[in-house]
């Protein structure tokens, strides 16, 4: 099993920057990928961004120019560097971690990240 603590949400004024942590604990040896999500009220979850632990990362093309994603050298810990926040980018932000095993996917309890204009 592994556990998925994030952290760094909170609330922001438009323009502003955040950082999201998010740790894995447990048995991470499935691990091969963590990833941010989001979802905003009254929307779908979304995927934001993936780094694999072959330090290999991808973010989608809405966030690319402003969010960055990166992960600690022991791979157990993602990180999402939000810059130049909008409001619409208010969301409960959600981290993932799977691997080639597909019963290896776990997600965190999300954290809240509000924008204010």
């Amino acid at each position: 099993q592994v556990q998925l603590e994030e952290s760094g949400g909170g609330l922001v004024q438009a323009g502003g920057s955040l950082r999201l942590s998010c740790v894995a604990s447990g048995d991470t040896s499935c691990i091969t990928a963590m990833s941010w999500y989001r979802q905003a009220p009254g929307m779908e979850r979304e995927l934001l961004a993936t780094a694999t632990n072959g330090d290999n990362t991808y973010l989608e093309d809405s966030v690319k120019d402003r969010f960055t994603i990166s992960r600690d050298g022991d791979k157990n810990t993602v990180y999402l560097q939000m810059n130049s926040l909008k409001p619409e980018d208010t969301a409960v932000y959600s981290c993932n971690a799977d691997g080639l095993d597909t019963t290896c996917n776990y997600w965190g309890q999300g954290t809240l990240v509000t924008v204010s204009s």
